[in-house]
């Protein structure tokens, strides 16, 4: 019986748990060593710090009095400005990106928040791929905002369907959400891509939200150029998917974006929304009222700081780069990776008949590795997975150095035989 005489919010309660606590709680369970300590692949954090110039500069900006004021929900307009410099440094120079279409957001997740409210209210309808960031997915229900399930496939390495996206658009259809590259599968979405998903938004007057707070991790190019000109669509496109020839981004696009992974400061919250500067009364809005202002210190601290922070987040990506190498030519055979890219690796688990969630458990509590199963990142119950997502699992190969990615491959080979089930 409750000890408290009121009652819980109905739409807190039909809100999917938050399942890190739940991967944490298994592995309370098992009995670490100096020999063999727990091995954590399951959060997406930074395995490294931030630069000592970075540490030093939040440091001065936290015990500086200027920074205990608030600041204009849009942020510090040199950040602004800052963040706007280094769109054209990522997406290429002629980057059209201003410091009115930038809004600074306490964490990527309020940024979504704040980007959906100013979209879409309880019973619309958002798209949204399947896997999918277990956060977005609890941000749309406890919003009574109905998520329409895109499911991706792993025969086509988890890449999401134009053609089946449009079929699940409808008249309470408010936005299209990606993730790329992508969380959890790790999924890499092709400049092509993005552009056909734009075209498919504007083709419907819908806002494409599109995640990109692993942008920094893609080593081969600018992650699209929607930014710029107009991108080219593939020669062979879904019907009536076109860009307009005077092609704006800003006719369609919100962008999100955050400084946690790139810079190695998840703790200090700061995130941003890019968009139309014809959005900021309904940004604006939504930011009042859920979170007045993005922390002040972090914003002073890296709005100098982005121009020489770059040579630190292109030596962390090819290091990452390098660890997902590793990680794939180590993986014992019998696992299969589906998906790699940014911060994860998608795995497909050898064991007959046995649900990801089962697997996870059990490697955490007797193997001491912790991952995630993929039905902590789709519908299902307590963890286990629907739609024949069962045997996925997820591993964050950025948050642990290339011994421990050893450690962690031999101990899954070690649980081939150690939990007695049927290998497939």
């Amino acid at each position: 019986m409750s000890s408290h005489a009121f009652r819980i919010a109905p739409s807190i309660q039909a809100t999917s748990k938050p399942p890190i606590p739940q991967a944490y709680k298994w592995a309370e369970a098992y009995a670490a060593t100096p020999a063999r300590p727990l091995l954590d692949m399951s959060q997406g954090v930074p395995g490294i710090p931030p630069p000592p110039t970075l540490l030093a500069a939040l440091g001065a900006a936290a015990a500086d009095p200027a920074s205990c004021g608030y600041v204009p929900n849009e942020g510090e307009p040199a950040l602004r400005a800052a963040a706007a410099a280094e769109m054209r440094v990522v997406y290429g120079p002629r980057a059209d990106v201003a410091q009115d279409d930038v809004y600074v957001t306490a964490g990527c997740n309020l940024a979504f928040t704040a980007a959906v409210m100013a979209v879409a209210q309880r019973g619309d309808e958002v798209v949204l791929p399947v896997p999918w960031y277990f956060n977005h997915e609890m941000t749309l229900s406890m919003l009574g905002i109905k998520p329409v399930w895109l499911r991706t496939r792993a025969e086509l390495g988890f890449q999401p369907s134009v053609e089946e996206c449009e079929k699940l658009i409808t008249p309470a259809t408010r936005a299209v959400v990606l993730v790329t590259p992508n969380n959890p599968t790790g999924a890499v979405y092709s400049p092509e891509l993005i552009a056909l998903f734009a075209a498919l938004a504007y083709k419907h007057s819908l806002p494409l939200i599109i995640d990109e707070t692993y942008r920094d991790f893609i080593t081969t190019g600018p992650p699209h150029l929607l930014f710029s000109n107009k991108p080219a669509l593939p020669k062979s496109t879904p019907s009536g998917l076109t860009l307009p020839e005077d092609w704006n981004w800003r006719q369609t696009l919100i962008h999100l974006f955050s400084f946690s992974k790139s810079y190695c400061i998840p703790g200090h919250r700061l995130g941003l929304i890019v968009a139309s500067h014809e959005l900021s009364s309904a940004v604006n809005t939504a930011l009042d009222n859920i979170q007045i202002c993005a922390p002040r210190p972090p914003q002073r601290a890296l709005a100098p700081l982005l121009p020489s922070l770059r040579p630190f987040v292109r030596e962390t990506a090819q290091a990452i780069e390098a660890r997902h190498a590793l990680f794939k030519a180590r993986l014992p055979a019998r696992w299969h990776g589906g998906s790699q890219g940014a911060y994860y690796a998608f795995v497909r688990h050898p064991f007959k008949g046995v649900d990801a969630a089962e697997v996870c458990r059990r490697l955490a509590q007797e193997i001491g590795v912790l991952c995630l199963p993929a039905g902590f990142f789709g519908p299902g119950q307590e963890g286990r997975a629907e739609g024949g997502m069962e045997k996925w699992v997820r591993f964050s190969v950025a948050n642990v150095d290339d011994e421990k990615v050893v450690h962690v491959c031999e101990r899954l080979k070690e649980s081939e035989t150690a939990f007695g089930w049927e290998l497939d």
